[in-house]
């Protein structure tokens, strides 16, 4: 089987960074984003013949068709999407403006979606292509404190589920991967907060703040064995559509899961009263 190219936004740290070194010690090619030209500039020194790596701003809509033409341009195609690149924020819904959540979206929904839709007409001309959308076990569960980011990962996998199914007879496929917490830079320096504090929230989405910062660094999840755990879902024949990461990931899926069930058995017998 040749080799195959990797297009992985984000892989300046954590998970991204983890993935783009376990797939070129892989043997196969990756193409990687920074938000950083000096970053561009250290990356291409240091892997001149395994990688490569470029400027996206995942916001940029017109900045993502240059790096797709361009990408295609000189390696020919794009084997797997890896959309990687995202932002967190922790803030109560009535804490958080509309500017601060559409920062947040453009970031997690728009910008992924309009790469994904960029990168598709290529896999669909060549029949083949798996696209990897890195969500979170927030994507399933809400948390208080973690709404505007709830929602962001919601959306995301949203269009992601449809899509697998559009996409399917195309062959192309399509996973979500669910992490719990990870040791990567998402609790620390880069992880948004909102600008309003209202005392009223201090318990709830106060509490979540605090204790997210604090264990920064502590997480349980290792990205190296996060890495391996998405190559080996890619390496599969029938990959499935959610990978949830973790022990946290696996509880709090679970939770959302028995919530659905119990409040679908509380109101059957409501819900079948309403059709004709």
């Amino acid at each position: 089987m040749k080799n195959r190219i990797w297009f992985i936004t984000g892989i300046s740290s954590g998970l991204g960074k983890a993935l783009a070194e376990s797939v070129m010690a892989t043997g196969d090619f990756v193409v990687g984003t920074f938000r950083k030209q000096s970053q561009v500039e250290e990356f291409n020194k240091k892997f001149a013949t395994t990688a490569h790596s470029v400027l996206l701003d995942i916001t940029n809509e017109e900045n993502i068709e240059t790096t797709v033409r361009d990408i295609i341009t000189q390696y020919g195609r794009i084997d797997v999407l890896v959309n990687n690149a995202g932002i967190g924020f922790v803030g109560a819904v009535e804490e958080t403006s509309m500017e601060e959540v559409r920062r947040v979206f453009e970031a997690n929904v728009f910008g992924t979606l309009k790469l994904t839709q960029t990168v598709l007409p290529y896999m669909r001309e060549e029949k083949n292509g798996q696209i990897v959308q890195i969500s979170s076990h927030g994507g399933i569960k809400a948390f208080a404190g973690f709404g505007i980011y709830n929602a962001s990962k919601f959306a995301l996998e949203g269009f992601s589920e449809a899509l697998a199914q559009e996409v399917a007879p195309l062959g192309i496929k399509v996973s979500i991967i669910e992490p719990g917490p990870f040791r990567t830079k998402f609790a620390g320096d880069g992880l948004g907060l909102a600008e309003n504090e209202i005392n009223d929230y201090a318990e709830t989405a106060g509490a979540f703040r605090a204790k997210l910062k604090g264990v920064d660094g502590k997480q349980e999840g290792d990205p190296e064995k996060a890495a391996k755990a998405i190559i080996d879902l890619v390496n599969s024949e029938k990959p499935s559509l959610r990978l949830p990461l973790g022990k946290v990931a696996l509880m709090t899926i679970g939770m959302k899961l028995d919530s659905v069930r119990d409040d679908l058995e509380a109101n059957k017998e409501i819900a079948q009263t309403a059709v004709y």
